[in-house]
């Protein structure tokens, strides 16, 4: 949450970038008008809005949040162009006068924890036919109360109307998981435990949920299957026995780190034998946890999974793991509901 120390919000104006154009690379022109790489010259009544990018400084502030603004920019044009169908908002061409310009403020209706406040922006430039101003008010990982502006954007009336819902349910659904993932941070306070997430994502949105994890004061675990190895039971079943699939993993990748999923003490002194990194207690109980902190005695990191819930999370952390693994972070989480509220403006 903010303080009433925190510097008032000031106006940051965003221009277009053509599509295809990167970072670092400055456009011919700002906007859609002469010098826009959409082709559209000062015929704006041909101009789609869908062919224009991301603003550079934008771009840049999506970079170093850890997001690759590229994906970025298609999960934005991919929300909006499922939500246009290939026509127009109907709605919105019929009652919104084509010259109309308003200021918009996304408004938390519920407390919690804000995630992906530069996405919304991004699907906003993908939709924007002009430039557009925009004004800070929180940033990704503060905490909210219900009635707090988050951001607030002034453009063409049609324009921030067409990108609410799109704009909304991404940062929305983004928001959900950080606060839910505070929520698992606050109960591991204190302790040397952190809470972090799976592969148990939305497809195509997985970096992005990642980041929400992480605004929301949580850790990643691996982001695809080839950046880590997860030995699991069926991999056991498969190779013949916990160590050997170890082994075999080692032989095949030896630089890739190897957390290895065991369900049995017997297990973990063979793992540890064979140079596990990491090994996953999978369904112990917070009593066989400590058990198993015991027996490794540090010679590998230690994750707590299944049969956790935020009512057994601090008895876990209690137990000396160093993770607990929430698949529910990413798969489960509730959105944070946030709205979009308009304030009419004229133009000078």
């Amino acid at each position: 949450m903010t303080s009433p120390d925190t510097p008032p919000a000031r106006p940051v104006e965003l221009t277009l970038l053509p599509l295809g154009a990167r970072p670092g690379e400055e456009p011919a022109a700002g906007g859609c008008g002469a010098g826009c790489g959409c082709g559209a010259g000062d015929e704006a009544a041909a101009h789609d809005p869908l062919e224009c990018g991301l603003d550079p400084d934008l771009a840049d502030l999506l970079a170093a949040g850890g997001l690759d603004p590229v994906h970025v920019e298609d999960v934005a044009h991919l929300a909006v162009e499922e939500d246009l169908d290939n026509g127009v908002d109907v709605t919105t061409v019929a009652t919104v006068p084509e010259e109309a310009v308003a200021t918009g403020d996304f408004v938390a209706r519920q407390a919690g924890t804000v995630a992906g406040l530069h996405v919304a922006e991004a699907v906003l430039s993908i939709v924007c036919t002009d430039e557009f101003e925009v004004e800070r008010h929180v940033a990704d990982g503060d905490r909210v109360v219900p009635g707090q502006v988050l951001l607030s954007v002034t453009t063409r009336t049609r324009d921030l109307l067409t990108g609410e819902r799109s704009a909304l349910n991404l940062l929305c659904r983004l928001s959900g998981i950080a606060t839910a993932t505070a929520a698992w941070a606050d109960a591991l306070a204190g302790t040397s435990a952190r809470v972090r997430d799976t592969r148990k994502t939305t497809p195509g949105l997985r970096s992005l949920e990642k980041y929400a994890v992480r605004c929301g004061g949580g850790v990643n675990h691996r982001m695809s299957l080839s950046d880590a190895a997860l030995i699991k039971d069926n991999h056991v079943i498969a190779a013949g026995g916990v160590a050997e699939a170890f082994r075999k993993v080692r032989e095949e990748f030896p630089g890739v780190p190897v957390e290895v999923e065991v369900d049995r003490l017997d297990q973990i002194e063979p793992v540890l034998a064979e140079g596990a990194d990491l090994i996953l207690l999978d369904n112990f109980t917070p009593e066989a946890t400590a058990e198993a902190v015991a027996l490794v005695a540090g010679r590998a990191a230690l994750e707590s999974s299944g049969r956790l819930g935020l009512d057994t999370a601090r008895a876990y952390a209690d137990a000396g793991v160093d993770y607990v693994a929430v698949g529910a972070l990413t798969h489960s989480a509730p959105i944070l509901d946030i709205g979009l509220d308009l304030r009419p403006e004229r133009r000078d």
